[in-house]
């Protein structure tokens, strides 16, 4: 049993947050799951070691209350090794900027930027005490390269990546950082890129050919992967990087 060890998991109620829920909880680390929605799967599974708070992370001031309220200081209270993975993440707008609704625009800014590094400054805080402390966040390839139609989400994940190779540089104490690509995985996200017209997203054909010829990466196993490389002592020797093929 990993005593001492804790972990909060945005957007665990589904796809790749609750494979990686999943993987921290099988090796029991009590996890702390941040979502709009409840995984009953996992909590029938493992019971107590999993706390969920229900949180719409694209609500500013939801967000806001929700971290002064203490939840966090509550649940590491007694880890010797606290762990974030800043998970959540939204897709949409996708199109050029003429098709992009400005309310979509600023909810995804919310999830991917603005509760990732809120959450990231909140946990810090709350973490003092610890021996470490670690946060994962979960990018993209296309933080590294840009696509058509993919300028909001392109841009955000880009901004996860920036933002961990400015905190390494922090030196904080105690604390590693790692800003990974994990792949292309069969999740609700790869439905919402196939449902996509081809003129707002000139290079869905390519995750379509991937969908049809099985090249898309199981998000449990992902998941999995993803939790050994948070769990490793070589955690944050690469700030910036992707999960192996």
């Amino acid at each position: 049993m990993a005593v001492g060890i804790k972990a909060i998991v945005t957007g665990h109620s589904r796809g790749f947050g609750e494979g990686i829920a999943a993987a921290l909880l099988e090796r029991d680390i009590p996890v702390l799951g941040v979502s709009r929605r409840a995984n009953k799967t996992l909590a029938t599974r493992h019971g107590r070691r999993l706390q969920e708070a229900q949180l719409d992370l694209t609500d500013a001031d939801a967000t806001t209350a929700w971290l002064q309220r203490g939840t966090l200081q509550q649940f590491v209270h007694g880890a010797r090794t606290a762990l974030l993975v800043n998970n959540a993440g939204l897709l949409q707008p996708i199109g050029p900027l003429q098709d992009q609704a400005a309310m979509d625009v600023w909810r995804t800014i919310s999830v991917n930027i603005g509760a990732a590094l809120s959450l990231s400054a909140a946990f810090v805080q709350a973490t003092e005490r610890c021996d470490e402390r670690r946060i994962l966040h979960i990018s993209s390839g296309a933080g590294r390269k840009a696509y058509a139609g993919w300028s909001v989400y392109c841009a955000t994940k880009a901004a996860l990546d920036h933002h961990a190779r400015a905190v390494a540089l922090d030196h904080t104490p105690k604390l590693r950082v790692c800003s990974l690509a994990p792949g292309v995985i069969d999740t609700e996200m790869q439905v919402e890129i196939r449902a996509t017209t081809s003129d707002r997203f000139p290079d869905k054909e390519r995750f379509v050919t991937m969908k049809r010829e099985g090249q898309l990466r199981d998000p449990v196993r992902v998941g999995e992967m993803a939790v050994e490389l948070l769990l490793s002592d070589s955690f944050g020797s690469e700030i910036i990087a992707e999960l192996p093929r």
